[in-house]
């Protein structure tokens, strides 16, 4: 497609620089401007219709054009637009969205504390986990282990928590205090003959193993997202989670659960951490908190965490952390109303009841020539696709991906995988719909492989 330079295409790669793209690769093909949404659907600037089948970034859980959330917006723009948090300072909307947090976590917490991404949340959490282990004089316990594949955030530890190479080549990361144990993906890296018991009681040794050869002493946190989704829709196997939480209790490890994708009613459940019977010291959430109307994400903690801290910040005189932004009011008065029309038109219900189909369709899908199998849980899921024998990394998964996002729809190919997460108010109708699409790029790709 040729690109005018004064277009809004052509504008935007004068003067915009995008994340997560190969930037020169951009500058040649320019990018999919979105100028409206309603509903499960988003509308480009040539009037075509999508199904938005990643919910945005994985995150807009009511969908598009929920007028409530405009509608309170508004008032607290013209109430209060913005105030912060610091120096003693505080206001109503970040205090009653804390208190609903308290109220529906998954497990008995103490404090929530506000931040503007998942990135950050999870970046703060890791250094409340070193200034906790200070507070209690473990000068050492301070590693943090993530896993192959997981994926954190993009901030300097969040992005070293992160298992996924993209995100260390260049910038110089991981940094020396992280450590990753194995992916628990049995599709990826179970071996031949390896049946799914014995693959999970596998990686749980390898965990127990790299405690030891580091030693627990110099280990202060663990973290995993449930259900892992930037590395291509992971699915724990059976057993897992318990393990895990074993040998953490084993060594005195803290568990820190990142649900900024699955929180919310993702998996059918309010919270992953209900699905897998996960019981974290610190929760950590964002995307479907607002679904992404506003940035915000929140990092819930329990009191064995929190005290600590507290007690170190009166010691030295300062908890010495701030973002301008944190608990913004506009962005919490959103958030609350959010999470009211969640509860109130029983979007996780949703997400239970349609999980069957929604997987079944999927099931469905990995019997195409293309496929190789699916996988997923509530309203998250991915089909993987087979590359073909002259194909790089990726490029099955990518062809499959544009292919239908011309039958319009939008998804998400991350390796092989081509990942899907709709808004939480997906129909049963709506779910034929956009997978009836899935099999018609698969088939236009096999004609053009033939």
């Amino acid at each position: 497609m040729r690109i005018v330079s004064n277009s809004i295409e052509g504008r935007d790669i004068a003067y915009q620089m995008h994340p997560n793209v190969n930037l020169r690769k951009y500058e040649k093909t320019g990018g999919l401007v979105i100028e409206s949404g309603d509903g499960i659907y988003v509308t480009d600037n040539n009037g075509k219709r999508y199904i938005e089948g990643m919910a945005g970034l994985w995150s807009v859980a009511l969908g598009f054009g929920e007028k409530r959330l405009a509608d309170v917006a508004k008032a607290q723009m013209e109430k209060l637009p913005y105030y912060h948090t610091f120096s003693y300072k505080t206001h109503g909307p970040s205090i009653d969205l804390a208190e609903l947090l308290i109220k529906i976590a998954p497990v008995p917490m103490s404090k929530v504390h506000f931040t503007s991404s998942g990135s950050e949340a999870n970046d703060l959490a890791c250094k409340m986990v070193w200034y906790r282990s200070n507070a209690l004089g473990n000068k050492d316990k301070k590693k943090i282990i993530g896993r192959i594949k997981g994926y954190h955030g993009v901030t300097i530890a969040a992005a070293s928590i992160t298992g996924l190479p993209r995100n260390h080549e260049s910038f110089d990361l991981p940094l020396d205090r992280m450590v990753h144990t194995s992916c628990p993906s049995y599709v990826h890296f179970g071996k031949d003959g390896e049946s799914e018991a014995d693959f999970t009681a596998r990686i749980l040794n390898d965990l127990e193993e790299l405690i030891l050869k580091e030693g627990p002493e110099t280990i202060a946190a663990f973290w995993g997202e449930p259900v892992m989704g930037a590395g291509g829709v992971l699915v724990p196997p059976a057993g897992y989670w318990e393990g895990v939480q074993a040998i953490l209790k084993k060594y005195d490890i803290l568990l820190v659960a990142d649900e900024v994708i699955c929180g919310f009613g993702r998996t059918g459940k309010m919270f992953a951490c209900e699905t897998y019977n996960i019981k974290p010291d610190v929760l950590i959430v964002s995307k479907q908190i607002s679904s992404s109307y506003m940035p915000l994400s929140a990092i819930i903690m329990n009191d064995a965490f929190y005290q600590p801290i507290a007690d170190e910040s009166e010691r030295i005189g300062v908890f010495g952390h701030g973002f301008t932004a944190s608990g913004h009011p506009v962005a919490t008065a959103v958030g609350l109303e959010n999470l009211k029309i969640i509860q109130e038109r029983d979007l996780v219900g949703n997400a239970a009841r349609l999980e069957e189909k929604f997987l079944g369709r999927l099931a469905a899908l990995a019997k195409h020539p293309l496929a190789h199998s699916s996988r997923g849980v509530g309203l998250i899921g991915a089909l993987e696709i087979k590359p073909w024998d002259d194909a790089k990394p990726g490029d099955a998964a990518a062809a499959v991906s544009a292919a239908l996002e011309e039958e319009g729809v939008i998804s998400r190919n991350i390796g092989e995988a081509l990942c899907f997460c709709p808004p939480l108010i997906i129909t049963a109708e709506q779910i034929d719909d956009m997978f009836d699409a899935v099999g018609r790029a698969l088939d236009t790709v096999e004609k053009t492989r033939a």
